[in-house]
């Protein structure tokens, strides 16, 4: 069975939401959006590649940073409409310098930090 972009569940907006964990440590490291081009990207160059709802652009992980995001898996759920890519982190994920985004968490009613910028 071959994969079509256009088997996926995208929203009325054109877009999919992509969680991307780090394949080797399993670690949840950002959420983002792609497009059906971006997907088309992300396969074929294997750079992980994102739409940029703000700058209504194509934005390819570590560009600019450095900080790239190698594709070592493509993963969509049951329903079609959220995606999974199993990535090789180079740096940071996050664009606040933090090895992934979710480095805040809620105990009792304090926000707490849980990680520092790399």
């Amino acid at each position: 069975m071959s994969f079509n972009p256009s088997d996926l569940t995208f929203n009325d907006a054109g877009l999919i939401p992509v969680i991307a964990q780090d394949a080797k440590s399993h670690e949840v490291l950002m959420l983002a959006w792609m497009n059906a081009e971006a997907v088309t990207r992300t396969l074929e160059t294997r750079r992980v590649t994102y739409w940029s709802r703000s700058r209504q652009s194509f934005w390819i992980k570590g560009e600019t940073s450095g900080h790239t995001q190698e594709l070592v898996e493509f993963r969509f759920d049951c329903d079609q409409d959220c995606l999974l890519v199993l990535v090789n982190q180079t740096g940071a994920a996050c664009h606040t310098g933090r090895r992934h985004c979710f480095y805040r968490a809620v105990k009792g009613d304090e926000v707490v930090e849980l990680i520092a910028p790399e």
